[in-house]
């Protein structure tokens, strides 16, 4: 055990449980840099997101007639009221990315959140009362997952009609798969374990023993998850906006400021090149945050 190690496991020993847990946490977590730099990232980020109306040096739907395909400020002919420069109708692209910035969250936000609701719902009822449940549950799991996920999530919205509220349920549901099978391996790993055996002595109900005894010790693979669910929605939802079936124009979302951009990719690169940097380094970041936790919620992953 390394010097560091070994005094950073004695400073451990004196602090309460809760704090302690916290600690090692961020031990773990730290020692991935570029976890660090990734949470630093989309802390950021999300700073960006909820000041965008403060900070934005113009409304993301202003139109300046006057100031069409106006390059960044860097280049020649470059304005330092557009410092990004601004796209075929005038609008100032650093504004349209700035609030882009929230769509992309709110996106990532309600996506992971319907999935890993739904997912740890369906996944603890498979993998605590087994039998033809699970047998159903699982085989529609594996049609979902036999699709890929892009093409299932374009066909869906294709169904229930182009939006953002439908592209966002479509990708949910895309991403159900993953939790229910995480959730039902992680049960069926911990419901023959001593201490779910001593609830259900002690007089437990099945509700009680799935939702309160079992499930919070399943929740680390499911936190791992859910973080690179949360950039993969950016990503897919991005991507069915710029295939014209997300979000609809004039919305400044990144996905549908790249479609709207096509036709400009030879003459006014920075039109198309800067929301793709934007998706890049976000889907980037967050998946670097992912390996984080990884490292620091899985047991195997710790160094000793």
């Amino acid at each position: 055990m390394s010097n560091a190690t070994a005094k950073t496991a004695s400073s451990l020993d004196e602090m309460s449980p809760r704090r302690r847990q916290l600690a090692e946490f961020w031990f773990y977590f730290s020692e991935n840099k570029g976890a660090v730099i990734g949470l630093w990232f989309f802390l950021a980020l999300i700073v960006v997101a909820i000041l965008a109306p403060l900070i934005a040096p113009h409304e993301p739907y202003q139109q300046y007639r006057d100031a069409v395909l106006v390059p960044p400020v860097w280049q020649a002919n470059g304005r330092w009221e557009f410092l990004l420069g601004t796209d075929a109708v005038g609008r100032d692209i650093l504004s349209r990315l700035l609030f882009g910035a929230r769509y992309s969250l709110f996106i990532g936000i309600v996506v992971t959140t319907i999935a890993l609701v739904v997912g740890i719902f369906v996944g603890v009822l498979a993998g605590y009362f087994r039998g033809w449940l699970d047998t159903v549950i699982m085989r529609l799991m594996d049609i979902i997952l036999a699709f890929p996920s892009l093409l299932l999530a374009l066909t869906l919205v294709a169904v229930l009609g182009p939006g953002l509220d439908n592209a966002m349920i479509a990708i949910a549901l895309v991403y159900q798969p993953h939790f229910v099978r995480l959730t039902r391996a992680a049960v069926m790993a911990e419901k023959s374990r001593d201490y779910v055996v001593a609830a259900r002595v002690a007089g437990a109900g099945p509700i009680r023993l799935m939702f309160r005894t079992i499930l919070p010790n399943c929740m680390a693979p499911l936190i791992v998850q859910a973080t690179l669910s949360f950039s993969n929605a950016i990503l897919d939802a991005a991507a069915l906006g710029f295939l014209g079936m997300g979000a609809q124009p004039p919305t400044p979302e990144w996905g549908t400021m790249l479609a709207e951009a096509r036709e400009f990719i030879l003459r006014a690169w920075w039109v198309v090149t800067l929301p793709g940097i934007a998706i890049l380094v976000t889907v980037l970041a967050i998946n670097l945050v992912g390996d984080g936790l990884r490292d620091a919620l899985d047991p195997k992953m710790k160094r000793s």
